[in-house]
């Protein structure tokens, strides 16, 4: 009957795109469908069909089509999968022809074991178009249980789909995903011992109250081709051994200190040593704005319907003492990323928002991961933002999904059609946008709600094909808010959900979800970019209909930086093509980028706490006062010391050539006479070197750097006077300078110079290698421009392969921040190994935004 079913939709189907406005078409449609179902009224509906076609075609087709199905079923249950994923399979066209492809590749058509099978099932819905023809070399990996878990597979995939149709490289490939790397269950649990260790004292602090997602998030760094189950188990045991069993206390939630009133501005003393990353004293607090959850009572909108009718959401009194009664009266607030890319800066000033209004007010904050959309997201872009909120100082009451509640989304849509409020609907998406431009009802908009509920449910159990149908809530087609004709709710993806599973073929919209979800979780204060404030008619709204708790919505601006582009897609843009390093290139204003810049949290959040909270969305700030904070931070904290990028020999003619000082160099500006700490050692021998820019042939009087005959000072040494100068072949080329040195130091020259000596004769300073960075865009709002790719600086970045440093920079590591004296602030780059030091620079020491306030 199944076989039937399907052939019977697709000639229906067919008719209505045909005659989408017939009534008698419509009618036939539904009185067939419903025929179908009701099964005293089969014959009548056969003998309908035979007068229309040949009963021996027809019973041929279903035959076939039945028998089809079934071999394909067994087909899919010999490699392991479920009967309800491989029926799913089945019904998805492509899915089911990509999986048969993928079976016979891998030569199993006999079957196997169910891991295998369902990294094949994996395979086959996952795998990037644009390397089909690495396909079968990567299911020999799996066949031969070289790729073990969904893990490496997803690694396997990224690493195809970036080379695409290119040849691989097989040690790169297997490097990618960790092929050969064995780990035990005794290297599992070393690990989790590792992380309980490095985390005890808020582990007996919380109990089972911490968070555990953390926990296993560090174990998978450690061990990142580890069994995400085992790793599970082993903590969830390590846990229970140190903590033993639950009690009532570990069930309540934790109560906070009472806050302590802060102290008067006079008596508050300021340390000056970190006042770049303090608020000034003068700050308002930017969340005096927001009501207290107790008066979340008042009306939040005006919805303003085509009839004349006027629709003014608020929560009744009733409703409010019960959400009060669950809360206690704390504030709930969200920060709800899609973890489908990297978090940008603006998302910081999103995080500072709702984890800051929670924070200031004794509240809760949760990190709520939209993921609506199973095609979109990666466990990997979850672990990023989980590291990431904790890099920027904040921490989550709760990390949820929005998938954690499908059930109750999929009931309240049932409740939804029931209350006449949604419709089940069969327009393609090119007729969705030609309708709602047009403000034209669908034609099934006014379909009786029996028969939404009975095809809902068909959608549900994976019965309707993919793109076939929607679920669209019924608003008002002729409002003049866009947001309110008619969004869908729900649309069939047969995609399996990296929270989920594949339990659901149906998925949730964010105009669905996120309101729902809200309220669901007593979100107090829903607070988001000025992008949605359109939405705000249709997040209420729905709200509403399901009578369900409203959260207070306010919107504030988002945050604009000149020459960069925030929009995820133009990020992911840059990324996938390799315009830039990955989504961590510190030309990228994403927070992992600005972290491996050298950029502090610190110095993020006193950034965005001094832009502030306000509903100007014209405004576009300068990199430059980014720049400033990070800068003004940096000055108190980074010790001094001395590189040369480019360097050019001076021989200096009076020092013997076996002489060698240690000369005393400042680490910190300040430095007393005395204070070991704050020197370090500089060695000064008669070959040193100078940046290549510091020597001229020409002086001038504005010019103070070298030139022929003209002395001026090294930092922290000596004065020295060029005396000659010796040419390449060519001529032109200057390969080196002659100078004298004067030990009386009875000049007093006004140029001044840093430098870097040989440390013993014969012998090249420390070698390291530095990264340049300069703003990615010319132009201050790249994305305005229709070509924004071409608005590409080419010198963003510059590579200098051997700079010469100081001797004790090459104890640096990873992380270790640094002015490098004339040349700005660096910090000590991830890839730097014992060998090879590598720094980035995090900012310049020309202070532009300084420049522009002081005028």
């Amino acid at each position: 009957m199944l076989g039937f079913k399907h052939w019977f939709n697709t000639v229906v189907q067919s008719s209505k795109h045909r005659k989408r406005h017939s009534p008698l078409t419509q009618h036939l449609r539904y009185s067939l469908r419903t025929s179908i179902r009701c099964e005293r009224a089969l014959g009548s509906l056969l003998g309908f069909v035979i007068h229309s076609f040949s009963t021996k075609t027809l019973r041929s087709k279903m035959v076939t089509s039945e028998s089809n199905s079934g071999e394909i079923l067994q087909l899919f249950l010999k490699i392991g999968l479920d009967e309800r994923t491989a029926q799913n399979a089945i019904v998805n066209g492509k899915v089911s022809s990509n999986l048969k492809d993928v079976i016979r590749e891998a030569g199993v058509e006999d079957g196997c074991i169910k891991s295998v099978g369902n990294l094949l099932y994996m395979v086959a819905t996952k795998y990037p178009a644009n390397a089909l023809k690495h396909r079968p070399f990567l299911l020999q990996y799996i066949i031969l249980s070289k790729i073990k878990n969904p893990n490496q597979l997803e690694k396997a995939l990224s690493f195809l789909s970036n080379i695409g149709p290119e040849s691989l490289e097989v040690d790169d490939f297997e490097e990618s995903c960790g092929i050969g790397v064995e780990v035990s269950v005794g290297d599992i649990k070393a690990a989790v011992d590792e992380v309980v260790n490095g985390n005890m004292e808020a582990i007996l602090a919380q109990r089972y109250r911490i968070n555990a997602g953390n926990l296993y998030g560090q174990v998978r760094k450690l061990q990142p081709w580890a069994d995400a189950r085992v790793v599970k188990e082993i903590m969830d045991a390590k846990l229970h051994e140190l903590l033993g069993e639950k009690t009532a206390a570990d069930e309540e939630k934790p109560v906070k200190k009472k806050k302590e009133k802060p102290p008067k501005v006079e008596d508050k003393v300021i340390d000056a040593s970190n006042s770049a990353c303090a608020p000034a004293l003068v700050d308002t607090n930017p969340f005096l704005i927001f009501p207290e959850p107790g008066e979340n009572i008042q009306v939040h909108t005006e919805i303003f319907f085509s009839d004349g009718s006027v629709l003014r959401p608020h929560n009744t009194k009733e409703k409010l003492e019960k959400h009060l009664k669950v809360t206690g009266g704390k504030v709930f607030t969200r920060f709800p990323p899609e973890p489908n890319g990297y978090l940008h800066i603006g998302h910081a000033k999103a995080m500072f928002v709702s984890f800051g209004l929670a924070k200031e007010r004794n509240g809760y904050c949760y990190l709520r991961f939209d993921d609506t959309n199973p095609e979109a997201e990666k466990m990997e872009y979850i672990d990023h933002i989980q590291d990431i909120v904790n890099w920027m100082g904040w921490g989550p009451f709760k990390i949820t999904y929005s998938s954690d509640y499908f059930q109750e989304l999929y009931d309240l849509a049932v409740e939804l059609i029931k209350r006449g409020h949604a419709y089940v609907d069969h327009q393609t998406p090119e007729e969705v946008k030609e309708y709602r431009e047009k403000k034209l009802d669908s034609p099934w908009r006014n379909r009786p709600i029996v028969e939404s509920l009975m095809l809902f449910e068909e959608m549900r159990r994976g019965m309707v094909d993919e793109g076939k149908a929607t679920l669209r809530m019924k608003q008002d087609m002729q409002s003049d808010n866009y947001n309110m004709y008619d969004l869908i709710a729900y649309r069939i993806k047969f995609t399996p959900h990296p929270h989920a599973g594949d339990k659901w073929c149906i998925y949730p919209s964010y105009d669905y979800t996120h309101c729902i979800v809200d309220s669901l979780e007593n979100i107090t204060h829903s607070l988001c970019t000025l992008e949605f404030e359109t939405r705000r008619a249709s997040y209420y709204w729905l709200l509403e209909c399901l009578d369900l708790y409203l959260p207070y919505v306010w919107e504030y601006s988002r945050l604009n930086m000149s020459n960069t582009v925030m929009s995820k897609r133009k990020l992911n843009r840059l990324v996938t093509e390799k315009l830039v390093d990955g989504w961590d290139d510190p030309r990228l204003l994403t927070l992992a980028g600005l972290r491996r810049r050298g950029v502090s949290s610190e110095a993020i959040n006193t950034f965005i706490r001094g832009v502030g909270i306000t509903r100007s969305d014209n405004s576009m700030i300068r990199v430059d006062r980014l720049e400033h904070v990070i800068r003004e931070e940096m000055n108190n904290l980074a010790p001094r010391t001395m590189v040369v990028l480019h360097p050019l020999k001076v021989v200096l003619t009076n020092l013997e050539a076996s002489a060698a000082m240690e000369l005393d160099a400042k680490i910190w500006p300040d430095a007393q006479e005395g204070d070991a700490a704050s020197f370090y050692k500089a060695p000064f021998t008669n070959v040193i070197y100078i940046e290549k820019s510091d020597f001229r042939m020409k002086d001038s009087k504005d010019y103070y750097g070298l030139a022929p005959g003209k002395t001026v000072l090294l930092r922290y040494a000596f004065p020295i006077k060029c005396t000659e100068v010796i040419f390449g072949d060519d001529k032109e080329t200057i390969v080196e300078l002659r100078a004298e040195y004067d030990p009386t130091k009875s000049i007093k020259p006004k140029g001044v110079l840093h430098w870097v000596a040989e440390p013993s004769p014969g012998v090249d300073p420390v070698k390291v290698e530095v990264r340049l960075f300069d703003k990615l865009f010319l132009s201050e709002n790249p994305s305005e421009l229709d070509n924004w790719l071409a608005d590409l600086n080419p010198n963003s970045k510059e590579v200098i392969p051997e700079a010469y440093a100081v001797p004790n920079l090459a104890q640096a590591k990873f992380g270790d921040k640094f002015q490098f004296e004339r040349l700005g602030y660096f910090s000590v780059d991830q890839d730097s190994t014992p060998e090879k030091i590598i720094f980035n620079r995090t900012v310049t020491l020309r202070d532009s935004y300084a420049k522009l306030v002081n005028k």
